[in-house]
């Protein structure tokens, strides 16, 4: 669990919620299911409409890299390259067939696997450098779900406040709701801009963050792969490996 994220949701909605406190609003006037309904559903239908939802399921599952952090153990990878080069260099990239189905990595097993079928150094690089920029395009499209979430929202959320208005013009004949009434209609604003800026698009900008560095990381791959093949120094190939990790 990566608790800088927890936190820092929790410390932007705690903030809003003890300036409401301080300023002696009660915080029970936030609380209006019909507004959150107006905003969360309206929001979700736009996004949907204009992604599709095989999209909007992914881009569901992919926050969980928000709240996670990164699994990937970079030194153990890096002593790995390491010793694939070295194994290879010494008994032939063939040597290196018996390593492919110990890697749970789809990345690093198509890698090897193109080393020990004999391409040509060269090919290896564009054939993996394909499927990084095919990974990057399909990621970044997913991503774009919480950005074009993060655009709809405040628009919604004004759109349930005239409803919110519309229902308090219908009563005008009793002054005394006019005030609640106008109350809760704003509140449809305040959801829609707040989870747009404190939600929908600080997980959108994180989640490009993860998709970066994955990219980086698998460019930094594809470059050892092509030295593996090369027949580079394995001192050479970690030396690249760990100049990418260090940052």
């Amino acid at each position: 669990m990566d608790w800088a994220s927890v936190a820092g949701i929790l410390i932007a909605i705690g903030g809003i919620l003890l300036g409401q406190a301080l300023e002696g609003g009660r915080l029970g006037s936030l609380v209006q299911p019909a507004a959150l309904l107006i905003v969360m559903m309206g929001t979700v239908g736009a996004v949907i409409l204009q992604n599709g939802f095989d999209r909007f399921r992914r881009a569901m599952k992919m926050t969980s890299h928000v709240f996670s952090k990164d699994k990937v153990d970079e030194d153990a990878l890096i002593r790995e390259m390491a010793m694939w080069s070295a194994t290879a260099r010494r008994e032939g990239l063939l040597s290196l067939e018996r390593f492919i189905n110990e890697v749970k990595d789809p990345f690093v097993s198509k890698g090897l696997r193109l080393v020990v079928d004999g391409f040509d150094p060269h090919k290896v690089r564009e054939i993996l450098d394909n499927d990084i920029d095919a990974y990057e395009m399909q990621e970044r499209s997913v991503v774009k779900v919480w950005e074009s979430a993060g655009g709809y929202a405040p628009t919604i959320g004004i759109l349930g406040a005239v409803l919110g208005l519309i229902h308090v013009m219908e009563n005008l004949s009793d002054p005394s709701k006019l005030g609640s009434g106008i109350a809760v209609a704003f509140v449809a604003t305040i959801y829609g801009v707040g989870l747009a800026n404190l939600v929908f698009l600080p997980i959108g900008g994180r989640l490009k963050t993860v998709v970066s560095t994955e990219v980086a990381r698998r460019e930094r791959l594809a470059q050892a792969f092509e030295g593996i093949a090369s027949g580079d120094n394995p001192r050479l190939i970690e030396e690249r490996m760990a100049s990418r990790f260090d940052g």
